[in-house]
């Protein structure tokens, strides 16, 4: 849930990297809440919910996406490839399922990196 409400606190952020559980975890919860209202949808007969849930998402979902392919290196603007009919979308699954560069890139800092690597900016007091 955690990973849930911390994509949604970036709601519009497209800058950036994201770790590939942040978008996994995201994904599933989304997956799981679009279920369940779709099932609540049929039995009250009315999909209005559903839709405004969906509808909701739609950026959060294409930041932390955007996000997933800055970590892999690759700029946001692939995301394009899911309307690409068949293979797109595959080629897409497999970007973000790519593990994210162990060093910063052009996109910022690794997210994996520790607290006390060389990499990651410390704070002068």
């Amino acid at each position: 849930m955690r990973w849930y409400i911390d994509v949604l606190k970036k709601y519009a952020v497209f800058s950036g990297r994201a770790r590939r559980k942040e978008y996994w975890m995201y994904t599933l919860f989304n997956c799981i809440a679009l279920a369940v209202l779709l099932g609540l949808g049929v039995v009250v007969n009315t999909m209005i919910p559903y839709l405004l849930y969906l509808v909701a998402i739609i950026v959060p979902t294409l930041a932390v996406a955007v996000r997933r392919l800055h970590d892999t290196g690759k700029s946001g603007w692939f995301i394009l490839l899911n309307f690409i009919p068949l293979v797109g979308g595959l080629i897409a699954l497999v970007f973000m399922c790519l593990e994210g560069q162990r060093h910063p890139n052009t996109y910022g800092s690794d997210p994996k990196a520790p607290v006390d690597s060389p990499f990651v900016p410390q704070p002068q007091y």
